[in-house]
């Protein structure tokens, strides 16, 4: 047992250290955001196509961005060339970004229409951002990769997780297939060694695209390393890309070990405008 003296001073040795801990911590982060040049960047590729809540969708995202430092935006338009829209929005942030442009084959978008699930949107558009990010940097810069669709929420703490990232990181992922959330396994020596997921759980990497980050070092050193557009099964276009990059044993979870949750498969709810088009209602050429 320990004397009452030894407690008292453990106690005020605690309350001296404790402000100085907490003022050393404030300090670090102030340091780290008045100089993000001294953080790995955070490549955030973001694919999107023109509907009725892409600005609203863009525009909740860019604030989230705001908040966490050292960001690179790119986002890709499925349009065959960069629209006003979101070229205003993006130079109106304030985010260090890039405006990238390629239209999916219209096959595709028929089946979409079609309401086919099994084809994969977004590809054309993820691949164009990778081949961009290996013209533009080289080996020695630091950096994470990470695709973040435009109808997702993101925790803040979400970013900081993932910076920091060796090869591959992991974590949990909410509202997606048919369940509260999917999520890596990990055993007690904090390993993955499976997926939580009902949909095909035996996939090579049955996890979201909102689930991993790569380092941008293994993006530049495997240039084979792409989406599969065609020939690749609903639910395996992460496992495509992934394959030619790691293992099931480089995997780094994050997220306390995969226990939190950090990010959510949102989607905002389509308008109803049932009323647009008759004479006399909104102007057209106002922007949404």
């Amino acid at each position: 047992m320990l004397k009452r003296r030894q407690i008292l001073s453990i106690v005020l040795i605690a309350l001296i250290a404790l402000p100085w801990i907490l003022l050393l911590r404030v300090w670090h982060q102030t340091v780290l955001r008045a100089r993000p040049d001294v953080l790995p960047t955070i490549h955030i590729i973001t694919p999107t196509y023109s509907r009725p809540v892409q600005k609203a969708e863009l525009t909740r995202l860019a604030n989230t961005f705001l908040h966490v430092p050292a960001v690179h935006w790119i986002v890709v338009e499925d349009s065959p060339r960069r629209t006003a829209l979101v070229t205003r929005l993006l130079r109106q942030t304030g985010l260090k970004y890039t405006h990238l442009n390629a239209k999916t084959p219209a096959d595709y978008e028929t089946q979409w229409e079609n309401g086919d699930s099994s084809v994969p949107r977004g590809t054309m558009q993820r691949n164009l951002a990778l081949r961009w990010l290996r013209e533009n940097f080289h080996n020695s810069r630091a950096g994470i990769v990470y695709f973040a669709d435009d109808d997702n929420t993101y925790s803040l703490e979400l970013f900081e997780e993932m910076r920091w990232t060796r090869t591959v990181s992991v974590w949990p992922v909410a509202f997606v297939g048919g369940l509260r959330y999917e999520s890596p396994k990990v055993n007690a020596a904090g390993k993955v060694y499976g997926w939580k997921a009902v949909f095909d759980p035996h996939r090579p990497f049955a996890i979201d695209m909102a689930g991993f980050a790569i380092n941008l070092r293994l993006i530049l050193i495997k240039p084979q390393a792409y989406f599969k557009l065609r020939e690749v099964k609903s639910g395996y276009q992460e496992s495509s890309l992934l394959q030619e990059l790691v293992t099931l044993n480089d995997l780094e979870p994050k997220a306390a070990n995969c226990s939190k949750i950090l990010v959510w498969h949102t989607r905002a709810e389509k308008p109803n405008l049932v009323n647009e088009g008759k004479e006399g209602f909104t102007d057209l050429h106002v922007e949404i």
